[in-house]
């Protein structure tokens, strides 16, 4: 989709209510991002409120001028770790799925977090996810599994898969 523009945002105000209705919409349709349906605005305000800081940083992908997705990258600080970042809460919106949304935020943060002097990405995603497949078709390798990891909304326990990529 050549019209997706991709953006690191530095401020919530301007689109908390955008981002708000992203989490909301992502939860209703059962992604495993943290959050169970349903999920109240003031809960989704309250968490992008209190986002962002100097290690984690988002970014979101626009479709004529609307928020279509968008992921985060936490920095490593640690001294031992230093050389490591994590991808967080991959999201696509529902109106927006099956369009690349995924692949041009995935891009997007490994090219910054190269720039901070990462060559490690770490990540995990609910097994069977259709979020398996993105991580895998762009070179992350798959480290193993954690058996009864999260919840779903039907209250069944799911299994995790840690993935890794040195960039």
């Amino acid at each position: 989709m050549s019209n997706v523009k991709v953006e690191q945002i530095e401020s919530i105000e301007e689109y908390i209510d955008d981002l708000s209705e992203l989490l909301i919409r992502v939860v209703e349709g059962d992604a495993s991002i943290g959050f169970l349906p349903p999920l109240q605005l003031t809960v989704a305000n309250t968490y992008w409120e209190n986002l962002l800081s100097p290690d984690t940083l988002l970014f979101v992908a626009k479709i004529n001028n609307q928020i279509a997705g968008s992921v985060q990258l936490h920095l490593c600080n640690k001294q031992n770790g230093n050389h490591r970042a994590e991808i967080a809460k991959l999201m696509t919106h529902p109106n927006y799925r099956r369009n690349g949304i995924g692949r041009f935020l995935m891009i997007e943060a490994e090219e910054r977090a190269k720039r901070e002097g990462k060559s490690l990405i770490v990540l995990d995603t609910r097994e069977g996810d259709p979020s398996n497949l993105l991580y895998s078709s762009i070179g992350y390798i798959q480290a193993g599994k954690i058996p009864y990891y999260a919840k779903s909304s039907d209250g069944e326990l799911h299994s995790t898969v840690i993935y890794y990529k040195s960039i």
